[in-house]
């Protein structure tokens, strides 16, 4: 992994939620580098362990915490293994989120052979429980650890918060309405928090990553045989720069944003890392 700059993390103690997921993996390997002692947080923590043994083993520090953050005591016994190992939180990414399958929907626009196929999940399809649970992973998921580490950010006032958004909190994309609406609010609740502790220290942004080709999300973008998909072709036609990004070009907004010395004065912002996306209207 190649650093576009390396920030002097020394002596910040950085927790990533979410950190066993593609992106903040990097993440955590990224605030390693620059000297970060890093907890990395996910419900997955065997996976967390991997990692934060391969950051030990290449020269960094970091631990393997479980976390599950929709239970407000798993998020507080969390931070109090923070605690114990390292000290104060002082820099918060919220990487914890994703979609599923039960709050999606296999049409973009409303269809009637669509809606009286049994085999076939239209709008009115979705599960409430489904899309409950997408919207309270990305935004819930955001909320708690942000009360918990927060609030240490405070009493020493300092600290920097970066969350996760989307170009679905801009401009919505098709089958994806729970995911949609959670990444529109973590994009409102950014700019909430950064107001909320302007005057404490602490500076709360997001990054919102457009169209990247991962694991995660193969089977939408890539055919069996390897040709895209007809949404592959719709994305690349309204990204300008025509490619999906790579996922270490979102290493250097998400360094920007923590780095004290590069951005203090900037808070409530939502950095879109997207090749044009957002900026291109399709004419």
């Amino acid at each position: 992994m190649k650093l576009p700059y390396k920030p002097d993390f020394s002596g910040e103690v950085a927790v990533v939620t979410g950190g066993a997921g593609v992106l903040c993996s990097m993440f955590s390997r990224a605030l390693a580098e620059c000297g970060a002692k890093v907890a990395i947080m996910d419900l997955a923590d065997d996976k967390a362990q991997q990692i934060a043994d391969e950051i030990t083993a290449a020269g960094g520090e970091a631990m393997a915490v479980k976390i599950n953050v929709l239970d407000k005591q798993s998020v507080e016994d969390a931070r109090q293994a923070v605690l114990a190992s390292y000290g104060k939180c002082t820099m918060l990414i919220n990487g914890a989120g994703g979609n599923s399958p039960k709050a999606t929907s296999d049409d973009e626009f409303f269809d009637r052979d669509i809606f009286e196929n049994p085999d076939k999940k239209s709008f009115f399809d979705i599960d409430p429980a489904g899309f409950d649970f997408v919207f309270g992973l990305n935004i819930k998921g955001t909320l708690l650890p942000t009360q918990a580490f927060a609030l240490d950010m405070a009493e020493a006032r300092r600290g920097v918060i970066l969350n996760i958004s989307s170009m679905n909190a801009l401009t919505p994309l098709t089958k994806i309405p729970a995911y949609s609406a959670a990444k529109a609010a973590v994009s409102n609740f950014t700019q909430w928090l950064a107001v909320y502790f302007a005057k404490t220290g602490i500076r709360v942004n997001a990054i919102a990553p457009g169209f990247f080709s991962t694991q995660q999300n193969a089977a939408l973008l890539w055919n069996a045989d390897g040709t895209p998909t007809a949404r592959t072709g719709k994305i690349l036609r309204n990204t300008p720069m025509e490619r999906f990004g790579e996922s270490e070009e979102l290493l250097g907004g998400m360094l920007f944003l923590l780095d004290s010395n590069a951005s203090a004065f900037i808070t409530g912002v939502v950095l879109p890392i997207d090749g044009g996306f957002s900026a291109y209207s399709g004419v």
